[in-house]
């Protein structure tokens, strides 16, 4: 008795191949649908209120170090722990998703962060307000581990750049707004009203996405078990290109966040002299990197993730070295540029992840986060160090110390052989 074998893909007729790719298709979500605008803009909502959330307290950061009697490297630990216990949290939020899915892990995470955001600003000790900071980034990496791994399933891979880069977008405009309300409220109102504006926002922010993002369709549980996530985890090491990736993502963010830092110290002292509120606006430069995160994703699309990451990088380096000039005029056009940079190859490094990873994808991505949120934490504190040896040279070297590895990676990832998904 003969067992049927089915015919290859080569075998089929023409109409039946057609067929098998139209339903391969189908499985995605594509660009111009409307389940593809419901997706980008809840993922934008997600994004916004992550770094809302995480980045509003920089702008505060010398008026907690009057009112704690503490430094600046003390005063930095209010962001710091955030992204040190999200780096940790990713960790175990990516495998979690990996078994449960990706939807309901992102929803609790975004409402239990705002709730934690509420609730650190009723707290009366310091002590107390790194607690509920800690316990906001913990609840944020149930967003940030998934987010990734939920557009690398969901979206076609055609558009996948795109996708990333409005989600990275969403970051930069929730950075940009968080800082922006915090620095500008905190010339008129106490600090503790000013996180209770931007937890009420988060609030709405978690409502929406909960409301319109779509559930998973190309979602397939994975076992928790310890064995699995250890093969994932040595698999993804034994990959030549993702642990560059792991990397760059901890360079990269750190060179961020220390020059976001400590700029408010630089431009509050003399010769400058601003006052808060304005020190606050400067975060409008964050307009730069919503336009190139999505940008800089799609010209990836199209032109190579090699060829763009060391362009992005050196775009870095330049508005670097504008900052360190003394012309106030000049130093913003240089945090403008730097902050284009900064975006530009976020959005390139986070989508090569989806692509690079062939299985365990949310325990990529939760590696890739997890270097990304470990550079903020530790370069973002370190940097306090340098700021008190000298000054805003200091942090210069730091930033240009790492922006070199930064490069250097990109550069050594160029000259890989590509995978057959990218």
């Amino acid at each position: 008795m003969k067992t049927a074998v089915a015919p290859l893909a080569h075998e089929l007729p023409p109409t039946a191949l057609d067929e098998v790719v139209a339903q391969l298709n189908e499985a995605y979500i594509e660009k111009g649908t409307p389940m593809f605008m419901r997706t980008v803009l809840a993922l934008f909502s997600g994004g916004f209120a992550t770094f809302a959330l995480l980045y509003c307290v920089q702008p505060m950061m010398p008026l907690l170090s009057r009112e704690f009697s503490i430094n600046a490297a003390q005063s930095s630990l209010i962001l710091s722990v955030a992204t040190g216990l999200l780096a940790i949290g990713l960790l175990v939020t990516g495998p979690i998703s990996d078994r449960i899915g990706r939807k309901p892990v992102m929803v609790a995470a975004l409402f239990a962060a705002a709730l934690c955001t509420i609730a650190s600003a009723l707290m009366p000790s310091w002590h107390g307000v790194l607690l509920m900071r800690a316990l906001v980034g913990l609840s944020l990496s149930g967003l940030a581990a998934v987010a990734m791994t939920y557009l690398s399933e969901e979206i076609h891979p055609q558009h996948i750049g795109l996708a990333m880069g409005l989600y990275i977008g969403g970051n930069a405009i929730g950075g940009m707004s968080g800082r922006l309300i915090t620095g500008v409220l905190i010339d008129f109102v106490s600090w503790h009203t000013a996180m209770l504006v931007i937890g009420g926002l988060a609030l709405i922010a978690a409502a929406v996405f909960w409301k319109i993002l779509p559930e998973s369709r190309n979602f397939r549980a994975r076992s928790l078990h310890p064995r699995s996530l250890l093969d994932g985890f040595t698999m993804h090491f034994r990959d030549a290109g993702l642990p560059l990736l792991f990397l760059e993502a901890f360079v990269l963010m750190g060179a961020f966040v220390t020059l976001f830092n400590y700029i408010g110290y630089r431009l509050l002292a003399e010769p400058y002299h601003m006052d808060q509120a304005f020190v606050g606006l400067l975060s409008v430069v964050y307009l730069s990197g919503i336009y190139s995160s999505a940008k800089i994703g799609a010209l990836a699309d199209r032109l190579g993730r090699r060829k763009m990451l060391w362009a992005t990088i050196s775009l870095m380096l330049a508005g670097l070295a504008l900052t360190m000039l003394s012309p106030l005029s000049v130093v913003i056009i240089g945090m403008l540029i730097f902050t284009f940079g900064f975006f530009g190859a976020h959005s390139v490094a986070s989508s090569w992840i989806g692509r690079r990873a062939l299985k365990a994808k949310g325990q990529a991505s939760s590696l890739y986060l997890f270097s990304y949120y470990a550079g903020s934490s530790i370069a973002g504190t370190a940097g306090g160090v340098f700021w008190h040896m000298a000054g805003w040279n200091g942090i210069g070297l730091f930033i240009s110390a790492l922006l070199v590895v930064a490069l250097l990676v990109a550069l050594k990832l160029a000259k890989l052989p590509p995978l057959a998904t990218q």
